[in-house]
């Protein structure tokens, strides 16, 4: 698991901003995981997922606190959390600045719509060059379609492991365009569900607001997070 903390981004948002920017400027492929302790322990345990992890060409962004808590305790020297609900609405402001174009991939019909919506409305400088929700049989074909209009971002809300999977799968197929799984940040950019207070956001305790809203994520949170621990203590 060490390999996977040796990619992990340590410079802060402000800094991943300006990488963002710069690849969509310079039309430059970037694909980003962004990572909670559950990302690393599933790379641990899936082969496939593992080596897009240790692919060169994947940048790896400490999302969850957990991440940037185990870096400290491994003696890196990770600056802050960087989150994919911020990404995605940094890379909306930038792409509506340098009216570039984007599509959507997740959640469910709703969800995505009202995002869509939502992004023509606020972004008028956003080409949305198309959307699709996450339930849809035909992943491969729709990346297809989506290599054919040439989008310079492309997110993709279908959750661990399997959005970076069929990024990954594809990915070599592009010239160019900023990938990112963003796991449920649709759900909140929409305006379907609500992010965490500040208080919240503020004290790096997300996980605990959505575990109270949503109290069936707790066996899946602690399954994943006390492995990682352990598998933590024992790299140290």
């Amino acid at each position: 698991m060490k390999e996977y903390f040796d990619k992990l981004f340590q410079g802060g948002e402000e800094k991943f901003h300006e990488i963002l920017r710069v690849s969509l400027k310079n039309e430059k492929k970037l694909f980003v995981v962004t990572a909670n302790p559950e990302t690393f322990m599933t790379g641990k345990n899936n082969r496939e997922f593992d080596r897009l992890l240790r692919d060169e060409t994947t940048c790896i962004v400490p999302d969850g606190i957990g991440i940037v808590k185990a870096a400290h305790m491994l003696g890196y020297n990770v600056k802050e959390r960087v989150t994919g609900v911020e990404i995605c609405q940094f890379l909306l402001k930038e792409i509506d600045r340098q009216k570039r174009s984007v599509f959507f991939l997740g959640a469910k019909e709703e969800v995505v719509a009202a995002l869509v919506d939502k992004v023509k409305k606020n972004y008028p400088g956003i080409k949305v060059t198309g959307y699709e929700n996450g339930y849809v049989k035909d992943k491969d074909r729709v990346f297809e379609r989506i290599m054919e209009l040439k989008p310079d971002a492309v997110l993709v809300a279908l959750g661990i492991p399997q959005q970076e999977m069929l990024i990954y799968k594809h990915l070599g197929k592009f010239d160019k365009g900023v990938f990112v799984g963003v796991g449920g940040s649709f759900d909140v950019l929409s305006g379907m569900k609500k992010r965490a207070p500040q208080l919240f956001i503020k004290f790096n305790l997300e996980w605990l607001y959505r575990i109270v809203k949503e109290p069936k994520r707790l066996g899946r949170f602690f399954r994943s997070n006390i492995r990682f621990l352990l598998q933590i203590r024992k790299n140290k």
